[in-house]
């Protein structure tokens, strides 16, 4: 009995500050499924409804509808032709002759490209006397020559763009 005595008393030790343990609760599985369960279904539900376009916005556009878009109200705004000497660094002169066309995607941008065209002029006049022959070698040569040039349209121009710059003519003689 003494030891019956000492094993309960064991056991009141063991539980927290002195009180005895209760035996923990176990729950229904059904309940425990169903607290996991239902916000997965209600989260992947509202996802797929996001991504069939029930709600979440306007109808996404693919890139091809894009293109497709734009190319709907392009325009070509001819630029006068733009006649520079290149930098030779020799006394024999060298020139380049430019003939281009901006293409723009609105009204509002071709206005202000004819609003802009002296500043435009300067912009093109100060880059293209500073190019060397070498550097209007080959695809690769006209490729930078495009690029800084409508780098240099579209810091004008921003908050509108050009589309991009055509070359009607080059000449260097």
């Amino acid at each position: 009995m003494a030891e019956a005595k000492a094993a309960e008393d064991a056991q009141v030790v063991e539980g927290a500050e002195g009180q005895p343990e209760e035996p923990k609760k176990k729950g229904s599985p059904l309940k425990l499924i169903l607290m996991i369960a239902v916000p997965l279904l209600l989260i992947g539900g509202g996802a797929g409804l996001y991504f069939m376009g029930v709600f979440g916005g306007a109808k996404q556009l693919s890139a091809e509808e894009k293109k497709a878009e734009e190319l709907k109200h392009l325009q070509f705004v001819d630029f006068p032709d733009i006649l520079v000497n290149l930098n030779t660094g020799t006394k024999k002169d060298k020139f380049l002759k430019l003939a281009i066309t901006f293409e723009v995607t609105n009204e509002e941008t071709a206005k202000m490209i004819e609003s802009l065209k002296p500043r435009l002029v300067d912009q093109f006049q100060t880059y293209l006397r500073e190019l060397r022959i070498e550097d209007l070698q080959g695809s690769e040569g006209v490729h930078r020559l495009r690029e800084e040039m409508t780098m240099r349209v579209n810091q004008e121009l921003a908050p509108n763009k050009i589309h991009d710059i055509l070359f009607k003519d080059i000449l260097v003689q």
